[in-house]
């Protein structure tokens, strides 16, 4: 089992929050399509094609697309392994994008998961975020995706200043009226170089308080378990048997390969990244050259890696797994440390999976730090 994800740079414009790569639609956007087709060509044996089982198209915005680009990705991805038997393959979407005729297009291409954008359906809060769409096109879209029967999941941000637990109340119910099979919500960060990251130095923006940003994610766990959601991940919510498959690989240190600008791979031991930057990526691949460098981690960062990503989810730490992959030496450490955190902080479940309570997940960043090995 492996995954593949494809990294579409493209947006219409820059969302106050984001610190992902990405640039305004260009006339590069052929040159970068083939770009992509010709680095799968170039490195699908990194990770056996026939191994991959997922497919995830994130960005940007990557349903901005022309049609015609999008089906000469899928055209070309498909030369090299059978989109046709994916267990799934994710679309990440903008509300705008999302009506009945664009369904069935992505659909014909294999596409059998779309990962929309909500983010709120509250136009101030819109407007905060620096999104484009509005929330009459987030029902829209919500609509046409339950019409459709397709496989999605929905994003929501809490945590956006100005705003109370009970507005937040309202953007949850909003969406859990529909039903998602998925739904991932994530508390607004300020990253630098954002433009809410300099707003907030400047004063023009405060954070939610760490009092309000724990109840709007109580608020947030009741409502999804009240409907027998799976809180399956901190941030991830999913109806039973609707997890992504794609980003728990993740989380359980399945290999993928990511293509384009500013992409990652894991082949299980190397991690690998592409430049952040359109011309030097399309030139590298152009002259046939590989685009990435490789990330040095050693085996205890590797480690580290896999028990920050492990616990954060209700699988948790497998040390079976872990011993499996790491040296005795560092495992040892990682036990050591264990024994050193209060015996509420961490539960032990037959004697192999050491997994945190879901009521410290928001709060797991502490934990973190007395985990994880220097």
């Amino acid at each position: 089992m492996a995954g593949l994800y494809i990294h579409i740079p493209f947006c219409r414009s820059k969302c106050a929050y984001c610190d992902f790569y990405s640039t305004p639609h260009t006339q590069m956007t052929e040159r970068y399509v083939d770009a992509l087709v010709k680095e799968w060509d170039m490195r699908r044996d990194e990770v056996l094609s026939k191994d991959i089982s997922t497919i995830y198209i994130g960005g940007g915005t990557p349903s901005m697309l022309d049609d015609s680009l999008l089906e000469r990705l899928f055209k070309g991805i498909s030369q090299r392994c059978d989109v046709s038997r994916m267990v799934e393959v994710t679309l990440e979407a903008n509300p705008e994008d999302i009506n009945a005729r664009s369904l069935d297009f992505y659909r014909s291409l294999g596409i059998n998961r779309i990962s929309i954008g909500i983010q709120s359906f509250d136009d101030f809060e819109l407007r905060t975020l620096g999104r484009n769409h509005s929330a009459a096109a987030s029902i829209a879209a919500l609509e046409a995706l339950s019409a459709s029967g397709i496989n999605y999941s929905a994003d929501l941000i809490y945590g956006v200043p100005f705003r109370n637990v009970d507005e937040w109340k309202v953007n949850v119910d909003r969406l859990l009226a529909f039903r998602p099979p998925h739904f991932s919500s994530y508390l607004l960060s300020f990253e630098p170089g954002t433009r809410m990251y300099a707003a907030l130095t400047t004063g023009k923006l405060e954070e939610v308080t760490d009092e309000t940003a724990v109840k709007m994610y109580e608020v947030l766990c009741v409502a999804s378990e009240a409907l027998g959601y799976n809180h399956y991940e901190v941030s991830n919510f999913a109806q039973p048997g609707m997890e992504s498959r794609h980003n728990s690989s993740y989380w359980t240190y399945t290999p993928y390969i990511g293509l384009g600008a500013s992409a990652h791979s894991f082949d299980g031991r190397t991690r690998r990244y592409n430049p952040a930057n359109l011309k030097t990526y399309i030139d590298a691949v152009e002259r046939g050259s590989a685009p990435f460098e490789v990330d040095e981690e050693d085996e205890c960062n590797r480690l580290n890696d896999y028990i920050i990503t492990s616990l954060r989810t209700d699988k948790g730490f497998d040390l079976q797994f872990a011993a499996s992959r790491f040296s005795t030496g560092l495992i040892k450490r990682f036990l050591r440390n264990i024994e050193t955190l209060p015996s509420d902080s961490i539960r032990c479940i037959d004697g192999n999976r050491f997994v945190l309570p879901k009521s410290q997940w928001l709060t797991s960043d502490a934990v973190f730090r007395e985990l994880i090995l220097d």
